[in-house]
């Protein structure tokens, strides 16, 4: 999916270039820097699912999945910093001097020609993304998305369609009504259309970036796995946080039933996390500590508690 992005963004691009120049379009050129972004995007996103998967070392024992995150919000920074950036000052430009664009019937050719394109795109990452969320609505299937490629794809498409068209109808009203003006403006709302779009990638990259736990679903199951061993207590506290897209972080501190000899513990962890892993594949790393309860909450009231949670059966 990002690869045929990256593949269609650049011809698009040049194609969008090449126009801009002929016809002196100020929403055209923005809307070839918005190609050109989005390549210089795509690229990155590879290379960021690229050093994703290298093997955890020495340096970084946990892996480096996220590296997908981080480069998902360097994408957000250049859409905004690049992309809405220049498009709003040429515009501003166009606005303050406007004069008219000539041949426009070549814009309005590559304009609709990439939206073709685009709208095929748009749709394989609409149709994956649908895949993928199951039965959750749309918005909440983004907000819990932990593959960052998934939906910056689809934001930078969406925002690729929105933007298309707006230049469309900046060119053809200004022409029509003989106010070049109108071509800065649609410039400045295409800047504005890719500002939105950086601001909401964005705030998702930076959800992921800081940690975010896993899906509830996850967790229910887990305790669930937990509540089945026998000899257990009470559940202390349960933390997880993914690290990669299929690459979730799991920490449980039991209390274990006094009774138990540290042979029956050890292998009610063993099973645990035998079971664990088998149910949710993502999970790729499981931390069992047994500990009573009255440790661990003295334990977390001496330590500044982050996350108070009561006891579970």
């Amino acid at each position: 999916m990002v690869i045929a992005a990256l593949l269609g963004n650049g011809l698009i691009a040049a194609t969008k270039f090449s126009a801009a120049t002929y016809t002196g379009s100020s929403a055209m050129l923005s809307e070839a820097v918005h190609s050109m972004v989005d390549t210089g995007n795509q690229w990155l996103l590879l290379y960021g699912m690229r050093r994703a998967k290298k093997p955890a070392d020495i340096a970084h024992p946990f892996g480096y999945g996220m590296e997908l995150y981080f480069w998902s919000f360097v994408v957000a920074i250049l859409i905004f910093g690049l992309g809405a950036g220049i498009s709003i000052y040429e515009g501003v430009n166009k606005i303050a001097d406007p004069h008219p664009a000539t041949n426009i019937h070549i814009n309005l050719i590559v304009l609709a020609v990439a939206l073709v394109f685009e709208a095929g795109a748009w749709w394989v990452a609409f149709r994956e993304f649908r895949l993928r969320k199951g039965e959750m609505g749309y918005v909440t299937a983004i907000r819990r998305s932990k593959d960052p490629a998934l939906f910056t794809v689809l934001f930078e498409d969406t925002a690729a369609i929105l933007g298309l068209l707006t230049a469309f109808v900046g060119i053809t009203l200004a022409d029509v009504m003989d106010m070049p003006v109108l071509d800065g403006v649609a410039s400045v709302v295409i800047g504005v259309i890719l500002g939105v779009t950086a601001a909401l990638l964005a705030y998702e990259s930076k959800g992921l970036l800081v940690g975010e736990s896993a899906r509830k679903d996850l967790l229910d199951g887990v305790r669930g796995i937990v509540a089945n061993e026998t000899g257990i207590k009470s559940v202390n506290e349960m933390l997880t946080m993914h690290l990669g897209p299929q690459d979730v972080l799991l920490t449980i501190s039991l209390d274990f039933d006094d009774r138990l000899g540290s042979v029956e513990v050890e292998g009610a962890v063993s099973s645990m996390e035998s079971s664990i892993k088998n149910a949710y594949p993502e999970i790729t790393r499981v931390f069992i500590e047994a500990q009573s309860w009255t440790a661990h909450n003295k334990a977390r009231n001496q330590n500044a508690p982050h996350n108070r949670q009561e006891p579970q059966p």
